[in-house]
Order: C-alpha cells, then sequence, then structure tokens
C-alpha cells in the first residue's frame, strides 16, 4: 500500500512539474509543418505579433484572405506576421496542401506564411492550438478565428470569424501589441 501511496504522490509531483512547464510556454515553442514542406517555427518569429488564423477554402469568410493578406502588408514593417493555418476540421477545406497553396496564391495573393492543412480543435488539435486552449478554455468555434500573440509570445486575444481583419475591434488590439515592447 506504502508503495501505491509513494508512486500516486511521484506521478502527482511529476503532473505538476509538467503543469508549471505548459505555463512558461510561449507561442515561439511551437511549430507547424509548413505547406511548401518543411517547417513553420513560431521560434523564428521571436519579438513579432502574430495573428493566427485558422482558414479555410470553400467558407462563407473565406473572403477575409484579401483582409488579412492586407493587414500583413500594411502591417509587417511594423511587426506583424499574418500566419495562415488551413484546416479541414469543419469540413471546408481542399483535401492537400498543394490545392490549398494554388488557390491561396492565385485567388488572393497571399505571401504570409501558411502551415499544412493542421486540427485546430480538439483531441487531435495541434499543439499550439492545444496550448491556446489549456491557456484561455478556447479553441476555434468555426473558419477563420483569430489568436493574437504578443511580442512577448504570449496570447493576448482570442477573434472570431465575425472579427473582420481590418475590423476595429482587432485593429485596435494589434496596434496594442504593435506598441509593446518584447
Amino acid at each position: 500500500m506504502a508503495d501505491v501511496t509513494r508512486r500516486l504522490m511521484l506521478a502527482g509531483a511529476a503532473g505538476v512539474l509538467t503543469m508549471a512547464a505548459d505555463k512558461d510556454q510561449t507561442a515561439w515553442d511551437f511549430s507547424f509543418p509548413a505547406i511548401e514542406g518543411g517547417t513553420l517555427d513560431f521560434g523564428a518569429y521571436k519579438g513579432r505579433v502574430l495573428l493566427v488564423t485558422n482558414t479555410a477554402s470553400f467558407c462563407g469568410f473565406t473572403y477575409q484572405y484579401d483582409g488579412l493578406q492586407k493587414l500583413h502588408e500594411d502591417k509587417f514593417p511594423d511587426g506583424l506576421t499574418v500566419i495562415g493555418i488551413p484546416s479541414q476540421d469543419f469540413n471546408q477545406e481542399s483535401a492537400d496542401n498543394a490545392t490549398v497553396k494554388t488557390f491561396c496564391e492565385t485567388r488572393f495573393d497571399i505571401d504570409f506564411p501558411l502551415s499544412a492543412i493542421s486540427h485546430v480543435r480538439g483531441a487531435r488539435a495541434a499543439p499550439f492550438y492545444a496550448w491556446v486552449n489549456a491557456q484561455r478554455n478556447w479553441q476555434p468555434a468555426w473558419n477563420f478565428n483569430k489568436v493574437l500573440i504578443g511580442r512577448d509570445g504570449r496570447i493576448a486575444g482570442t477573434f472570431g470569424s465575425s472579427d473582420e481583419p481590418g475590423g476595429a475591434l482587432l485593429m485596435g488590439a494589434i496596434g496594442g501589441e504593435l506598441a509593446r515592447t518584447a
């Protein structure tokens, strides 16, 4: 019996250490497979503000690609990087990465970074989205939900599909984060 109690206490202590380490994580600790191959490493953007958006090619909000591209172009010199995470979680994305990449480039002239098709919610969520959910009890409810990451790598806000890339709410939050130092 004492051996079982000791193992439970050790397992509990290990869990506390794991939770503490997770609490110290930042967005810079995560990566995705890149749509063109290789890795989309968020650590490469350390010190920048990120707007991470789960996307889909066949959604009523797909037009937001235009606003996301404009936002990326206009605010990139100030320190903002938009990152798109194509996802089939809502059954509105193409079946393969090459088709998504071609669609984004030819239809919307997208040049901001895109991940490979990834899960953004539920038990199979990519580690970044699992971290966001653990930190904020939030996961994308639909396509074109957005996570704003501050220069310090911490979550600065979460936004829904109806929060437009050029809208006052999102622009105010992005402006506030761009004004901060890491």
